[in-house]
């Protein structure tokens, strides 16, 4: 059980660590990790881990990084996605993206936001569970792991491949605006290849030229858009037609095959199978030849920066928890303990890990971080650098109540 002794001695380490771990979330910002890239700033966040004196670090088979505490018959894991997006157009930057500057005690760097932002405060986090005794019956894990280009790869690898373990619970650490999260839509990404004939420009009319079989389907996309339907808490399901792609001899002949790529958010409702359905009957009312146009799910089968490769579909499920279910309690319970003020519940816009813990395992999760959603992928990337201490009070103590509500 915990006390407001534990909570009065947690904070008090906590602050001790301030220094600390401020520094960790600038080291881990100042090290480059896009396109899966996580090898360096994992080895530096194990530095850390096995200064904190972790029972066990080490990379799992794809090359996420693990580090555990704890023999506990209960698993946690605190997952956090230690992968980004590129910088796209250096010049847009009014600072170095990765060394980063801080004002006003925010810090604005590449990842602040999403998603190095909680990394600090769990791999602090677990190991002054375990020193101020909140940690009994749990094996603790901190999963820093590769997420921006496919959602759930990396947790489905911790529970079917490597470690094989199926946790109990999972805390996520997207951001959240220092509130606990319950679900998110899901998506399906798709694409549509059309056929046609090569010609010179100059002959076009001995050519088929694909790039026009796709606009009335991409007219019936952009109409289908409004005709989704809504759920409650998610919201309303979308479709956008996110890319395109051409393949033609040259810019003076007609191109002989089109590539459409859709991005469906799935809400409440929709199932992958509906999903395809809807674009399948824009293409069957189109008026193209079905011989001509060809619809099917995208797949993902890139390798990790250590060469694995687990080959998936790109489908993403919906998934919420209920604010009445134990781990939303528990976590809510624990935001009011520790900062001495309830959190709200809610949702993300965007996609998380989420998609496989809950949407695909039906492991429950939550989600708890530093930093605003609307930051994320943006030149004003950023994280209040104190949300990232005080976040570890939270990371630290939700285990042990955790313990009074499973």
């Amino acid at each position: 059980m915990i006390t407001p002794q534990h909570v009065q001695a947690l904070r008090a380490r906590v602050e001790a660590h301030r220094d600390d771990i401020t520094r960790l979330m600038r080291e881990i910002c100042a090290i480059p990790s896009m396109d899966s890239q996580i090898k360096a700033v994992g080895e530096r966040i194990g530095e850390e881990m096995c200064r904190l004196g972790y029972d066990e670090v080490r990379w799992d088979v794809q090359g996420n990084l693990l580090g555990r505490v704890g023999n506990g018959s209960r698993v946690i894991v605190f997952d956090s996605h230690i992968d980004t997006v590129g910088i796209g157009d250096r010049s847009q930057w009014g600072w170095d993206p990765f060394e980063g500057k801080v004002e006003d005690g925010v810090l604005y760097a590449r990842g602040a936001c999403d998603e190095k932002n909680s990394t600090p405060g769990m791999v602090y986090g677990i190991a002054l569970a375990r020193e101020l005794g909140l940690l009994e019956g749990w094996t603790a894990y901190y999963f820093g792991n590769i997420e921006e280009w496919c959602d759930g790869i990396a947790p489905r690898v911790f529970v079917e491949h490597d470690p094989k373990v199926r946790p109990d619970v999972v805390v996520i650490g997207e951001p959240t605006r220092m509130q606990v999260y319950r679900g998110h839509k899901g998506r399906v990404e798709m694409q549509v290849v059309a056929k046609g004939r090569s010609a010179h420009a100059a002959s076009n009319w001995l050519g088929d030229n694909a790039i026009y079989k796709l606009l009335p389907i991409i007219a019936g996309i952009r109409d289908l858009d409004a005709t989704l339907r809504t759920d409650a808490f998610l919201g309303k399901g979308t479709i956008t037609v996110s890319d395109m792609r051409v393949s033609t001899a040259s810019i003076n002949a007609v191109p002989d095959q089109a590539t459409l790529y859709i991005d469906r958010r799935l809400t409440f409702g929709d199932t992958v199978e509906s999903a395809l359905a809807e674009v399948q009957a824009i293409i069957d009312r189109s008026g193209v030849d079905p011989a001509e146009v060809a619809l099917s799910m995208l797949k993902y089968a890139e390798p990790s920066w250590n060469g694995f490769v687990l080959e998936v579909d790109k489908y993403y499920p919906a998934w919420a928890l209920e604010e009445s279910h134990p781990l939303v309690r528990a976590a809510l319970d624990t935001t009011e303990l520790v900062f001495g003020q309830r959190a709200s519940s809610g949702k993300w816009d965007f996609s998380t890990n989420g998609t496989y813990w809950a949407g695909i395992a039906g492991i429950p999760c939550i989600g708890f971080g530093p930093g605003d959603e609307r930051h994320a992928h943006t030149v004003l990337d950023q994280v209040r650098l104190d949300d990232v201490v005080q976040a570890t009070n939270f990371y630290a103590a939700l285990p042990a109540v955790l313990s009074e509500r499973l």
